[in-house]
């Protein structure tokens, strides 16, 4: 087997990813700059037998060192959160796109057999959609008059309503926020490099992950984990527009097999993958599945009517590629997995920011 290098390793995804390489045999390396927005005071558990080094991604005296004797990498080292990119713009354009950079100039020193890089599924803004008559349209963003007015769906170039439909990787990507930027960014210098130096690389196309482990105090993680501290807390879940917009949620532990899948499988080699449950979900049902399975059902989502620069409508993945090509096949529904994910936020200290993330948004102006 081999030694991997898992950039942002210590983090929620990071932690079940490196789980899943040591099981299989492989030796892990984790490289964390353990910034207090994502970790907190304490670091969770880190797996057994991994090896840590903690450094910022920029920082290439660290970086260097960290590759060394590695075989392969899997990156998921970045700033996360659509809307704090929308104001700390110069912090997550430095720490993904030149933090992935000075990564992937450390492997001209130290060249690895392997690298999968983390995407995300914010590179497509709106999802695919259909007209009437079933003709598909891959380029679609809501105009902000009609948001503006309450009018939250978007339409097609005649006013016809639309209906989403699973999003394809051959979809166009409609760059939406500057997180999403980043990440395709992050996913292209990836797939250049590797086909510039004839290193086999990856890109996954993540949706929204959820599991245990997920950061409950930063209020831009994810947004099950969001929910999840409100209730804790005693407070209502917060959802903007009409909490009918549907997004596709992804166990981590799923999302775990498919990073090793990619590592692993030589089919896999220049491509990319939506990695997702390939369900959708409306998010005022998800904060009630969940306020149900907390015994809170008293506390029904608040429904701000108001929108948030940078979110998108309607995104799920159609996963048939990953299917196919890398023998991909979620085995933990989001319905099915609620009471263990409850059961570990029963067992957390819990900070609720999301009314400090409101406010920050406000006084930016991303709020309307």
């Amino acid at each position: 087997m081999t030694k991997v290098l898992i950039t942002g390793g210590c983090g929620f995804i990071g932690r079940h990813v490196a789980e899943e390489m040591l099981a299989q045999g492989h030796e892990v390396r984790l490289y964390d700059a353990l910034i207090d927005q994502v970790h907190g005071v304490a670091t969770a558990a880190l797996p057994e037998g991994a090896e840590v080094v903690r450094g910022d991604m920029r920082d290439a005296d660290r970086l260097r060192p960290a590759l060394k004797g590695c075989d392969g990498v899997i990156h998921l080292a970045a700033e996360v959160g659509v809307g704090q990119s929308m104001y700390e713009i110069a912090r997550y354009v430095g720490a993904n796109d030149l933090g992935t950079a000075v990564l992937l100039e450390a492997m001209l020193d130290h060249p690895v057999s392997r690298i999968v890089v983390a995407s995300s599924m914010s590179v497509y803004g709106e999802g695919t959609y259909a007209k009437p008559d079933g003709t598909l349209l891959e380029t679609i963003r809501r105009k902000p008059a009609d948001i503006r007015a309450g009018q939250w769906n978007p339409t097609g170039p005649e006013g016809e309503p639309l209906t989403p439909v699973a999003t394809g990787e051959g979809k166009r990507v409609d760059l939406a926020s500057i997180y999403a930027l980043t990440k395709y960014a992050q996913e292209r210098a990836v797939l250049i490099f590797g086909e510039a130096y004839d290193v086999p690389a990856v890109a996954l196309r993540l949706f929204n992950v959820f599991g245990a482990g997920q950061a409950l105090s930063n209020p831009y993680t994810g947004v099950l984990a969001n929910f999840a501290s409100r209730l804790a807390s005693g407070s209502a879940p917060t959802i903007f527009e009409d909490g009918e917009q549907r997004r596709d949620f992804v166990h981590v532990r799923d999302v775990a097999r498919a990073f090793r899948l990619a590592y692993e499988s030589p089919r896999a080699a220049g491509e990319l993958f939506n990695i997702g449950s390939g369900q959708a979900y409306t998010i005022s049902g998800v904060a009630r599945l969940l306020a149900g399975a907390m015994n809170l059902p008293h506390l029904a989502p608040e429904i701000l009517g108001k929108s948030r620069s940078g979110d998108i409508r309607n995104c799920f993945a159609d996963i048939s590629k990953a299917r196919d090509l890398l023998g991909f096949e979620p085995r933990h529904r989001l319905e099915d997995s609620l009471d263990e994910f409850v059961d570990w936020v029963r067992g957390e200290v819990v900070v609720d920011r999301g009314a400090e993330m409101r406010k920050e948004l406000e006084a930016k102006g991303l709020v309307s």
